[in-house]
């Protein structure tokens, strides 16, 4: 029996521990298939508030998007600390579930998709239910999840 090879991997960061976590497992799973990691930050252009979902103006927009600019630096930084860089960053508009499960998978022909447990606190899974959750049943490819309450730090 043949070990499956990971060589292009998708995380989805949002500056949460759990994202985190995910995210530095990813490198040590490319490290070893000598893969790449793409961390992807999606930008959802509707954004709830208490009278239901509603456009972000583009200011609000412009902010995210520097947002999520940061946070792939964040990545790129942790990859050279660490000795790896082939780390891609991906900066998506639209639907975070629809983006990790089929577009960015699609696109950047990814084979395995690693996701923390839950980025969101549990009011917020309530109102727009779990990314993770959605990621899990509809990729196209393999799907890890990593749990928020083992250590994050990789054995070497």
């Amino acid at each position: 029996m043949s070990t499956q090879e990971y060589k292009h991997i998708l995380v989805g960061i949002d500056g949460s521990e759990q994202a985190n976590a995910a995210f530095k497992k990813a490198v040590e799973v490319a490290r070893r298939n000598q893969g790449t990691v793409y961390v992807a930050n999606v930008i959802d252009q509707q954004y709830y508030n208490f009278m239901g979902y509603t456009p972000m103006n583009q200011t609000l927009v412009d902010q995210e998007t520097e947002e999520a600019k940061k946070l792939i630096q964040e990545c790129k930084d942790y990859g050279k600390s660490v000795n790896y860089e082939k780390i891609e960053g991906i900066v998506a508009y639209g639907s975070a579930k629809e983006a990790m499960s089929h577009q960015l998978p699609e696109k950047y022909q990814i084979d395995l998709i690693m996701v923390g447990q839950s980025g969101l606190n549990a009011v917020e899974r309530f109102m727009i239910g779990s990314v993770s959750s959605y990621i899990i049943r509809e990729a196209l490819c393999d799907v890890l999840v990593v749990s928020s309450t083992e250590d994050t730090e990789v054995a070497k």
